[in-house]
């Protein structure tokens, strides 16, 4: 996953991907929740530019506390 900071409280994820040997396992959503552990840690808000992020924020109710 490739990130920017935007501001002191905010980062944007802007690209989401793992290995093909890797694809259907869960990591791309295993590397979403730690952002959002990260985010939670740290007061900070998440915008979600990647559409793979975008989506799993989406059907995650329990992201949208962390979303910009």
């Amino acid at each position: 996953m490739t990130y920017s900071w935007a501001g002191a409280n905010r980062i944007i994820i802007n690209h989401t991907e793992v290995s093909e040997t890797l694809s259907g396992k869960g990591i791309g959503k295993e590397l979403i929740a730690k952002a959002v552990e990260f985010a939670r840690a740290n007061n900070i808000k998440i915008s979600p530019v990647c559409p793979y992020a975008k989506t799993v924020f989406e059907k995650t109710e329990a992201y949208s506390t962390v979303l910009f």
